[in-house]
């Protein structure tokens, strides 16, 4: 996988769209992980890999104006989308960054708080981002990421359509080195990298017809095809068919769809070197 399709879902004008989408639907999830963690007005933050909106706006508000938040992200196209959005709402005290997760450029030691959202289960070297992020923040400064597994993410009524892209997104994903089931090995991530209290919070949720990520299998499937076709992981015609499939199980207003299983993990990063 070249460098400049590390991300597994793609740069598609559409995915940064979805991602914006995504910012929204999971906000309160995000908001309630940073009163969890609290971060008190005048703090320093980093989101890594925010894409087009991640939760810069929440930060922002956490932070308050004498706070600074950065964002981080190696899309050009979603720092562009992600600039534009600070400049819409006015949020003065975010900057975001052309730069990549695993080597920011930042200075070490800087911020109060690393976050991030739905990044290691997109990419490859997982750890290497834990690393990062775990280096840009102060002694005593926490570290919190929002992963997905895909252990549950399942539809009813079943459909061996879902099945197979399902089982088509796992096999691309780990030929290229990335881990859909990042999620439940997050904690220890932390651990083994030297966090101290690390603390976990899990959830689902439920996507009825008409939810806006009803449709989000689709939507991978999507994001996913070329490289699909290209990896010779399925036929034109095949991919054609269970996309048509899906859709047309999707669009049946019966279809109950249920989410990946959500990770959120955090823990404080030593005042002191380990003994």
């Amino acid at each position: 996988m070249s460098h400049s399709e590390q991300y597994v879902l793609g740069y598609r004008r559409e995915e940064q769209q979805r991602l914006q989408q995504q910012a929204r639907d999971l906000a309160h999830e995000s908001q309630s992980l940073f009163d969890r963690i609290g971060v008190p007005a005048g703090s320093s933050v980093v989101e890594i890999g925010c894409g087009p909106q991640g939760c810069l706006e929440l930060l922002s508000a956490c932070v308050g104006p004498t706070g600074r938040v950065v964002g981080v992200e190696r899309s050009e196209d979603a720092v562009a989308m992600a600039r534009g959005l600070i400049e819409e709402r006015g949020l003065t005290n975010v900057e975001v960054l052309c730069r990549d997760a695993r080597s920011t450029g930042l200075p070490r030691g800087a911020f109060d708080l690393a976050t991030s959202r739905l990044v290691l289960v997109n990419v490859p070297e997982p750890r290497a981002i834990v690393a990062e992020a775990i280096a840009l923040v102060k002694p005593g400064g926490y570290v919190a990421f929002h992963e997905a597994d895909w252990i549950a993410h399942v539809c009813d009524p079943p459909l061996d359509a879902w099945t197979k892209i399902v089982d088509l997104f796992v096999a691309y994903s780990e030929s290229a080195g990335i881990d859909p089931y990042i999620g439940r090995k997050t904690p220890r991530l932390l651990r083994e990298a030297g966090l101290e209290d690390v603390a976990v919070n899990a959830f689902v949720h439920a996507y009825p017809h008409g939810h806006t990520r009803h449709n989000i299998l689709l939507d991978f499937a999507n994001n996913l095809s070329d490289r699909l076709l290209a990896g010779e992981f399925v036929s034109a015609r095949e991919l054609d068919d269970l996309k048509t499939a899906l859709g047309r199980h999707l669009d049946d207003p019966g279809t109950l769809v249920v989410s990946h299983v959500y990770i959120q993990a955090w823990g404080r990063k030593p005042t002191a070197p380990a003994a």
